[in-house]
């Protein structure tokens, strides 16, 4: 390129014959930068350098003075939240169909429990493990949202599920003494052996543990040596019979699964009352009762948490009730409300 020259030092009007030519050329060049830059301008693909520097935004990314917003470099966090390509649910979601039918079977279980007019406060939980729609219902007669019921001896499950858990974590097994104490815990309901494992397991703490690992929620250990008076619902109690007669997502490996759930099978015959009234096949049951009569009322927590085969579908169920009057009126009651809870369940 040729160098321009600069203009006649003396300031005069006209240039020097030599520069002449020269300026002809000098002003059409003038004339073609002016037509450039002005189509340059007028093209819509043309980066403003100024806003690029004010925005941060690359130089030559194309995008107009607005693209201050845009994800790709500073976008508003609304505007990401709504970007389906940026923003994933941070859970899956149950599906509208899944939904339904929990719904549905619910209201079918509350009206079938609702019917028995229990006395003091029942609430239930079911579900078919030979169902292909996998849901599961629930009915509580308490008004209160979140209500929650003392466990009496039906934690003893829960105890012994903890136990087991720490075994496997620890890659050991339970000593002979251990097992001898379960065994009574289990199938007579023996409180010094609970009081036994309850300390081997860490007492409250290590209840605590054990359930963040089976997945129970709202179940809050009794304080010191108060085991009886874990609090629960029956929605919790339901996913620790998951954890202990299913493989799907449980921590129990299939030994402690198969130990427990043979325990529970295995129940003094005086003990065998409760849900035990929904196993219509007389193919066996499995279960674990809880009585509790409250010091300060004089009232009863009467409980029943177990698998039985009902029309031949497996099925798991947690009775829990409160404020019953006696231990046979709790007794009576709980067994109804199994039954009426797996007809309804099945019928739906």
């Amino acid at each position: 390129m040729t160098e321009e020259r600069p203009p006649s030092p003396d300031g005069g009007g006209r240039a020097a014959p030599w520069a002449r030519p020269l300026l002809v050329s000098v002003t059409a060049l003038a004339a073609i930068a002016v037509l450039t830059l002005a189509t340059i301008a007028q093209s819509p693909s043309a980066p403003a350098a100024d806003d690029a520097k004010s925005t941060g935004a690359a130089s030559g990314s194309g995008a107009p003075p607005s693209s201050a917003a845009a994800p790709a470099t500073t976008a508003p966090p609304a505007a990401a939240t709504r970007s389906p390509a940026t923003t994933a649910p941070a859970s899956p979601s149950p599906s509208p169909t899944a939904t339904r039918a929990k719904r549905s079977a619910s209201a079918v279980v509350a009206r079938a429990v609702a019917a028995l007019s229990p006395g003091g406060d029942v609430a239930v939980a079911v579900t078919d493990l030979d169902d292909d729609e996998d849901t599961s219902a629930a009915y509580d007669s308490s008004d209160e949202g979140g209500n929650t019921y003392d466990t009496a001896s039906i934690v003893k499950v829960d105890i012994l599920a903890a136990l087991l858990l720490r075994a496997q974590q620890a890659g050991t097994h339970l000593t002979a003494n251990q097992r001898a104490l379960a065994t009574v815990m289990i199938e007579r309901s023996d409180n010094d052996a609970a009081d036994a494992l309850w300390d081997a397991i860490g007492g409250g703490s290590g209840l605590d543990a054990a359930n963040d690992r089976l997945g129970l929620d709202h179940t809050t250990p009794g304080s010191g040596e108060l085991w009886g008076l874990t609090q629960t619902t029956p929605a919790d109690q339901l996913t620790l019979l998951r954890a202990v007669f299913t493989a799907d997502g449980s921590p129990l490996s299939s030994a402690s699964r198969a130990y427990i759930a043979g325990l529970m099978g295995s129940v003094t015959g005086a003990q065998t009352w409760g849900v035990s009234a929904a196993d219509s096949d007389e193919a066996g049951f499995a279960l674990k009762n809880g009585w509790l009569q409250r010091s300060r009322t004089g009232l009863w927590d009467i409980n029943s948490i177990g698998q039985v085969v009902h029309d031949g579908h497996r099925m798991l169920i947690a009775v829990l009730s409160s404020g019953q009057g006696s231990e046979r009126t709790g007794i009576d009651l709980v067994e109804r409300a199994a039954a009426a809870a797996a007809d309804a369940f099945r019928a739906r």
